[in-house]
């Protein structure tokens, strides 16, 4: 029996403990934002003042762009830099990426909703909130028909978007739900 002792105590003692993550409750705060059809795209501002850029997966450059977003945030450094330190995530859409949106420029708006408002850059924008409150499927359900009969939140009368974006903020999880082909993973072709 001591000998068994000993070689649990060193299992024990050898092998990390992984708890059970606490699960988040279904029926809390959601924020549903529309889901922009563009390309991911994000600023990175040091302490010491280092600007980064990056796309959804890797860093990119004025010379290694993703739709000319690089060298727009470079053009737009001074004012970028009064989001403060940190990484920034937006979305970089408009004219000539995915849905264009029948827009006659490129934008990039912010994600974090909860942050930022009317107090930001004068160059960004924010992904339009469409709703807050208790999760609920039947208003994720409405809001898709809403849009689907009147467009666009962040391009007033493109009639075509994506859908919408619900960040569940208990768990801080983000979900998407779109207009279109939304069982199918994406890029996977009728």
């Amino acid at each position: 029996m001591a000998m068994q002792n000993q070689g649990v105590q060193k299992a024990m003692s050898e092998i990390p403990f992984k708890g059970f993550p606490k699960i988040s409750r279904l029926s809390r705060e959601v924020v549903i934002t529309e889901k922009l059809d563009g390309t991911n795209a994000s600023v990175f501002i040091g302490e010491k003042g280092e600007f980064l850029t990056g796309s959804r997966t890797r860093w990119v450059t004025p010379q290694d762009d993703n739709y000319g977003f690089s060298k727009w945030a470079h053009d737009h450094k001074e004012e970028l830099l009064q989001l403060g330190p940190g990484m920034h995530f937006g979305e970089w859409w408009g004219q000539g990426i995915q849905r264009k949106y029948n827009i006659g420029e490129k934008r990039w708006s912010l994600f974090n909703v909860h942050k930022w408002g009317v107090d930001r850059p004068a160059c960004c924008h924010v992904v339009p909130t469409v709703w807050k409150g208790i999760f609920n499927t039947e208003i994720v359900l409405d809001l898709l028909s809403h849009m689907r009969d009147t467009g666009s939140y962040a391009a007033p009368g493109f009639m075509n978007p994506e859908g919408v974006v619900i960040f569940h903020t208990a768990s801080g999880h983000l979900y998407k739900k779109t207009l279109e082909k939304d069982d199918q993973p994406k890029g996977v072709m009728e």
